[in-house]
């Protein structure tokens, strides 16, 4: 007779693209969103929420890779045949909502939301099928000074979050000159086309030059020779290759420092060229702009709105250090219309092999004033910004500016008598009755729930868990209505010296005998106060 076979163990894996977070990573996760959420207030905008999913047809085509409603998402469908989908961002979910309720909400209407969105497209380093973004947006904001507030806030959420200046900077370009441009070199009327040209312009950054030029011409094989993936080019003539090329270059230095002696440089930004300062500025990058964008209406309309946002952040007070007019910016989704902006860091660290790593973009977003009409027959204009919480996060603490409050370990009550749960029950309620006054840091107190069998088993746990406190009461202590409390960062220090176990038992090193009843605790309470006020003094 044949054995029966053991059932097949499910083998723990996690999904590709997706990860797992400790306590600590979401208690700094928590700090940085309080952070972000305060300066969100500061500029008024209040807190929504959407759902995860969506219908399909409501995030519309402007998925960052895929031009198909149905593909870079996660999607399924439900009991009624209606195709549902993950969110794939936090605009495309706040449009539905303002459409839905435009007529009860304040125009303008600003907001911010946090939430997970997801993209099912190829994981990999740094690549995530899920994670997390915080936005801000403005929905029914006309004027471009709008955009400009949308600079200046992220600037100032950089600065909130400890980055100093000259550490980032806020990129600012318009989707309008770069239209007007494929325009001119006989783009117009061809969507498909157009759009693999902002895609490869979007791609300055990671291939520089030569690659943007391979990817507007005949396409780029990734490295690997002819093993790495092809991408296709757009296959444009020459000629276009260069103007776009030039419009990506065209930032302008003016002369040396010898020529802004008389004014402050502070605020410009300085490149060392020939060993000797050359300091450029916002103005002289429009200038540069206006000689590629030529007779073009539509890009000269962009420089306008440019020259607005330049002027009033200057105004402001915000310069060329902090917000830069950057004609390389894209910004890949293919719904915005005007002003487009990147927040970049501007530091390297090195990484776990030693390597100099550049963070680069950690948020991006800009004018979509296309967007809710989709849902409504009038226009309504809007722009927004989105940060990658995830990637900034990471950002942070290589930079050494992301400070959690430390989690404190919890108060173990240990079980020596298994039918006396609900004392060390009441003795856990009140020590949180006592410890956690509303507007304080928790401090958690737990009763062991483990094997109570062996004593030495509940110490070690509460080690292991940086306990600060053990509460220890046997029959011997409830009969003299007695309760001990142990100082385990103390026991741990006076035990170190100790190598004789008889002499450990005399010491009863870090712990104390005092006095408790049902009805009156405070003497147990007051010892715990006094253990965890020695130890935050110790930190």
């Amino acid at each position: 007779m044949a054995k029966p076979q053991k059932p097949t163990r499910v083998r723990a894996r996690q999904p590709r693209g997706f990860t797992d977070r400790t306590s600590a990573d979401l208690d700094a996760q928590g700090e940085m969103l309080a952070t972000i959420r305060r300066v969100y207030e500061t500029y008024g905008f209040e807190p929504v929420e959407t759902p995860m999913f969506e219908y399909t047809d409501a995030l519309g085509k402007f998925l960052p890779d895929q031009d198909r409603p149905n593909a870079g998402v996660f999607s399924l469908e439900d009991d009624d045949e209606q195709w549902l989908s993950l969110r794939y961002d936090l605009t495309a979910p706040l449009a539905r909502y303002v459409a839905e309720n435009f007529e009860t909400l304040p125009k303008p209407y600003r907001s911010y939301r946090a939430g997970y969105v997801f993209r099912n497209e190829k994981p990999g380093p740094g690549r995530f099928r899920q994670f997390m973004q915080f936005d801000a947006d403005i929905v029914g904001a006309p004027n471009v000074s709008a955009d400009a507030e949308m600079a200046m806030m992220m600037a100032d959420t950089m600065e909130a979050l400890g980055i100093e200046r000259g550490q980032y900077v806020i990129r600012v370009n318009n989707r309008k000159v770069l239209d007007g441009i494929l325009d001119a070199i006989g783009l117009e009327g061809e969507p498909e086309r157009r759009l693999t040209v902002l895609r490869a312009l979007d791609k300055f950054d990671k291939f520089g030059v030569e690659g943007v030029r391979l990817l507007l011409g005949p396409g780029r094989r990734d490295e690997g020779g002819g093993e790495g993936d092809f991408t296709k080019g757009a296959e444009l003539p020459a000629e276009a290759i260069e103007r776009l090329l030039s419009l990506l270059k065209a930032v302008t230095h003016e002369s040396d420092e010898a020529e802004f002696a008389s004014r402050d440089t502070s605020d410009m930004r300085v490149t060392i060229i020939d060993g000797r300062k050359h300091f450029t500025d916002n103005q002289a990058t429009l200038r540069g702009l206006q000689r590629v964008a030529g007779e073009s209406q539509t890009a000269m309309e962009g420089l306008a709105e440019l020259q607005q946002i330049a002027d009033a952040c200057e105004t402001a007070g915000y310069g060329s250090k902090r917000i830069l007019i950057d004609s390389s910016v894209v910004r890949g989704l293919e719904y915005y219309t005007g002003p487009v902006f990147e927040a970049e860091l501007l530091f390297d660290v090195v990484n776990e092999r030693g390597q100099k790593v550049v963070f680069g973009s950690v948020g991006g977003g800009g004018r979509y004033d296309g967007l809710v009409s989709r849902f409504l027959s009038t226009p309504v204009p809007a722009t927004g910004f989105s940060i990658g919480v995830s990637r900034l996060q990471a950002a942070l603490k290589n930079l050494g500016r992301l400070q959690a409050r430390p989690r404190s370990g919890p108060v173990v009550v240990t079980v020596m008598e298994r039918d006396r749960m609900g004392d060390y029950q009441l003795m856990a309620r009140q020590l949180r009755e006592a410890l956690n006054a509303p507007g304080q840091p928790v401090v958690p107190v737990e009763v062991f729930q483990g094997n109570p069998k062996q004593f030495g088993k509940q110490l070690q746990y509460a080690d292991r868990r940086e306990a600060p406190v053990a509460i220890i009461q046997g029959s011997d202590e409830r009969v003299a209505g007695q309760v001990q409390v142990k100082d385990l960062a103390a026991g741990k220090a006076l035990a170190a010296g100790i190598t004789d176990n008889a002499e450990w038992r005399e010491a009863r090193a870090g712990q104390d005998v005092f006095r408790y009843a049902p009805g009156d605790p405070s003497e147990m309470i007051a010892a715990v106060r006094a253990i965890l006020a020695r130890g935050d003094a110790a930190r």
